[in-house]
């Protein structure tokens, strides 16, 4: 029996590849890991197969107050599924729904949060929920957004991009880490070496060097080509598409990047996320720490 240890982010900001790091990792195999075998690592907190075998009645007949009192049972649960630590995926924030805490602590070691910059994800929202861009700012700015409720998957409880950062790391604590998307990008053997600090874990150069490349975006894309991805949804060409930093150049309008900077300014500032080209778009009020980009 395992604590949990949660991977945490907003939906299309890096959980995915940070979860193929760990598993390539720990596998240590020479070759990248199929994607499609991640659920063999790790656990989806969403799955509504946990909360079936909790339940007497069909999860569509149980009201959400129902639901979550189930949430700290399945939790539980995902304890016993390997012998140490247990990691879990999740996209919910970190808060309260209908009653009860979408994360249990008791049975809680730790977690790393990846966070990416909002202009960049909402490029990603729009592609993988099939949304325009104008949309896809909307559903960032959302506090009330949430995504499943269906046969596979119970509700999701997101809330906004801000909303979701905040709850996750306005409260340092050493069991848990915050890394940005873009620096495991720009400086990947810092930053994942980092993780693997953070987790205990002393392996080789060559181990880490190898669970990054075997994790990098080339090779997670050359996988989905190869095999298809179980997660990619149906509204979407592929899961993996660009997986670079500053997308939102090339696409999103300056009027769609002010609208972001306004929705969200205040939990950008905070990580580095102000360009310094739209500084003026942010109120007097806000500190700022620019962005080179």
């Amino acid at each position: 029996m395992g604590a949990l240890i949660w991977l945490a982010s907003y939906p299309k900001s890096g959980n995915t590849w940070m979860r193929s790091f760990l598993h390539n990792l720990f596998r240590n195999e020479p070759e990248p890991i199929d994607i499609n075998k991640l659920t063999d690592f790790c656990i989806g907190d969403s799955g509504a197969q946990w909360y079936k075998r909790r339940s007497d009645k069909p999860l569509e007949e149980l009201s959400v107050e129902e639901i979550a009192q189930l949430r700290p049972l399945v939790h539980r649960d995902f304890t016993t599924v390997f012998p140490d630590s247990v990691f879990v995926k999740t996209h919910n924030y970190l808060g309260e729904w209908g009653g009860t805490p979408l994360h249990t602590m008791d049975v809680t070691a730790g977690g790393i949060y990846v966070l990416r910059n909002p202009l960049d994800v909402v490029i990603s929202v729009s592609h993988h929920f099939g949304e325009t861009i104008e949309e896809a700012i909307a559903h960032l700015a959302n506090d009330e957004m949430t995504t499943g409720g269906n046969e596979a998957h119970i509700l999701e409880v997101h809330r906004s991009w801000s909303t979701h950062v905040r709850s996750w790391t306005e409260n340092p604590s050493p069991q848990l880490l915050v890394v940005r998307y873009e620096d495991l990008l720009n400086k990947p053997r810092k930053h994942f070496k980092q993780v693997t600090n953070f987790l205990g874990l002393k392996p080789s150069p060559e181990r880490l060097q190898r669970a990054i490349r075997n994790s990098s975006f080339k090779a997670l894309k050359e996988i989905e080509k190869q095999k298809g991805f179980k997660e990619r949804s149906d509204k979407a060409e592929s899961f993996f598409r660009e997986g670079r930093a500053e997308q939102w150049r090339d696409v999103l309008t300056p009027e769609q990047v002010r609208r972001i900077i306004a929705d969200h300014h205040v939990q950008m500032a905070r990580f580095d996320y102000i360009p310094h080209d739209y500084k003026d778009a942010v109120p007097a009020s806000t500190p700022v720490r620019e962005t080179a980009g």
